[in-house]
């Protein structure tokens, strides 16, 4: 699914999701910042900045030094970009990090610091 202009809804607290321009990627992220902290990746996204190599600088600004609402991980999530019901899937070998994946749009949100600890920092 192609980046959209449109304000997204957090699937993890409802709050408007703010969207951060990255400029070495030309694209922009969806990401919680006055709600949960939760980051939403539209199809493909998600592997760029998975990467230990690729800069995430914008991100961790967007989403530093903030008090963010805990939230509930195992309420039923949908999708912000589709409306489609999300699957928690593992994002890691170690199978200790789950994200939520859409399967009709291909979209991942992962809570506030899932991102840093799939790149292991």
């Amino acid at each position: 699914m192609a980046d959209s202009h449109e304000t997204l809804i957090c699937p993890a607290c409802g709050s408007d999701m703010q969207k951060v321009f990255i400029p070495s990627k030309g694209l922009n992220i969806d990401i919680c910042t006055q709600g949960c902290g939760g980051i939403f990746f539209d199809n493909r996204e998600f592997k760029i900045f998975a990467n230990d190599a690729a800069d995430f600088d914008e991100i961790v600004q967007a989403t530093e030094n903030n008090e963010f609402e805990p939230v509930d991980e195992s309420r039923e999530r949908y999708c912000p970009a589709c409306g489609a019901k999300m699957v928690k899937n593992y994002a890691n070998r170690e199978q200790n990090i789950q994200v939520d994946e859409c399967y009709t749009c291909g979209g991942k949100f992962l809570d506030h610091c899932e991102l840093t600890r799939i790149r292991g920092l």
